[in-house]
């Protein structure tokens, strides 16, 4: 990630890049690349834990879903605090919190102590993808914004991947307080890391101080945000692409793959590294092309759930006990694409918020996805319950949330495109004015 070349970046003050800003965006990258180990950990203990702590499915799905409803609702105030505080402030707390909370989900013998420790790990994830978003921003051109962000999310697939593929073998060689209390010493790691060499933006590029009032204050930049269709574009994709990926990796894709699929527990490990494999690969090419071709936003996005929610029917409705290998291959590698697809969303809604309401939007945006597949998790741990563990009826929940998603996507649309228009003549408009 260079410096933009001269006439490429037309935002005046626009931050130079370079590898300066590489550095210490990886920092923070480097956060939130460890909060997803964290947050996807229990994507690979599901059966694991269900032993340890005596529980059925619906109280199984009960901790990703506390995990997520704490994300979820602190997307908001996260956002207002990375207005107002700035990233290293915000990500430091989150570290703390996030590692707190692994070492405590290793350390617990009981369920109960067991929830409340994945709630403290989902609060300092919260903090994470945010403050990410922002110190990309705040270091590289707004041009490269649509690569940056994608680049983050793969980052962070990566810390899925590390779960996948690390954490599974150790939770079964070591065993699972080792496994865990381990795997928190790396946020021990990131955090020094921050301390020593993170900082808020450039010299030379320090944000207008903004005035805060308190809850007058709060209530104009959510206001302010959420009055912006982008924003609410932005939510809508974020809700519609990611959640069928985020469920399947984080809780129910290895006891679909091994209990209604008949794999071992090796082959579905398999299944769910590529999806993450899948993932980091479309993001890059998701990332180049919007950072190239705004106008493919839209068709990225729809395109992703449509060929997901093909993908999901083909395999619910196979005529046979278990569906063909090659069949739930090229499932996972379509799930793969969720993920990127979901940051389209932050493309929407970055261009129609100022600066100082970035973190604001983000946060609003950042909502939707976590949303859905909360409201997922649950509901398929509650159809298993009641249906006698039947997966094809339990994941057929996802379609629903689809069609809401893709419902307001087609409603807001052309609101977003005359948005984008008028911003775009206002902006030259400016330009011509602006004294050589």
């Amino acid at each position: 990630m260079s410096s933009a070349a001269p006439g490429k970046s037309v935002l005046p003050g626009d931050p130079p890049g370079g590898r300066r800003a590489t550095a210490v965006w990886s920092v923070g990258v480097a956060v939130y690349f460890v909060a997803v180990i964290f947050r996807t950990s229990l994507g690979v203990a599901g059966l694991d834990a269900a032993d340890r702590f005596h529980v059925n499915a619906s109280a199984l799905s009960t901790f990703s879903i506390l995990q997520l409803l704490v994300y979820a609702g602190m997307q908001i105030p996260v956002g207002l605090l990375v207005d107002r505080l700035g990233t290293k402030k915000v990500l430091g707390i989150g570290a703390v919190l996030f590692t707190a909370g692994q070492l405590g989900f290793a350390l617990s013998p009981t369920y109960g102590t067991a929830l409340a420790s994945r709630a403290l790990l989902g609060c300092g994830d919260a903090m994470t993808f945010i403050s990410v978003l922002r110190l990309g921003t705040r270091w590289f051109p707004a041009r490269r914004g649509p690569l940056v962000g994608q680049l983050a999310g793969l980052v962070g697939m990566a810390g899925n991947l590390v779960s996948t593929l690390v954490l599974a073998r150790l939770l079964h060689g070591v065993g699972w307080t080792a496994a865990f209390a381990g795997s928190a010493l790396a946020g021990v790691v990131v955090l020094v890391l921050l301390v020593l060499f993170l900082k808020d933006h450039p010299e030379g590029h320090e944000p207008e101080p903004v005035g805060h009032r308190g809850a007058a204050y709060v209530r104009r930049q959510i206001a302010a945000s959420w009055r912006e269709p982008g924003t609410r574009m932005g939510l809508w994709v974020h809700f519609t692409t990611q959640f069928p990926a985020m469920v399947f990796l984080l809780l129910w894709g290895m006891p679909f793959l091994v209990e209604a699929q008949g794999l071992s527990r090796g082959t579905a490990g398999g299944l769910l590294t590529l999806v993450v494999l899948s993932n980091m690969t479309v993001g890059l090419v998701y990332g180049q092309i919007i950072a190239w071709h705004h106008g493919a936003r839209l068709p990225l996005a729809l395109g992703t759930v449509g060929a997901t929610a093909a993908l999901w029917a083909a395999t619910l409705a196979y005529p046979a006990e278990h569906a063909p290998m090659w069949l739930l291959v090229v499932l996972c590698a379509v799930l793969g694409a969720c993920g990127p697809a979901s940051m389209i969303g932050f493309d929407f809604a970055r261009p129609a918020n100022p600066a100082e309401r970035q973190g604001t939007a983000s946060g609003i945006t950042n909502m939707g996805g976590f949303v859905a597949s909360m409201t997922t998790l649950l509901a398929v741990g509650v159809l298993l319950d009641a249906t006698g563990d039947d997966y094809s009826v339990a994941f057929s929940s996802v379609f629903v949330l689809q069609a809401l998603g893709v419902t307001q996507i087609l409603r807001l649309r052309r609101r977003v495109a005359r948005r984008e228009r008028e911003r775009l003549v206002a902006g030259r408009v400016e330009a011509v004015h602006v004294p050589a």
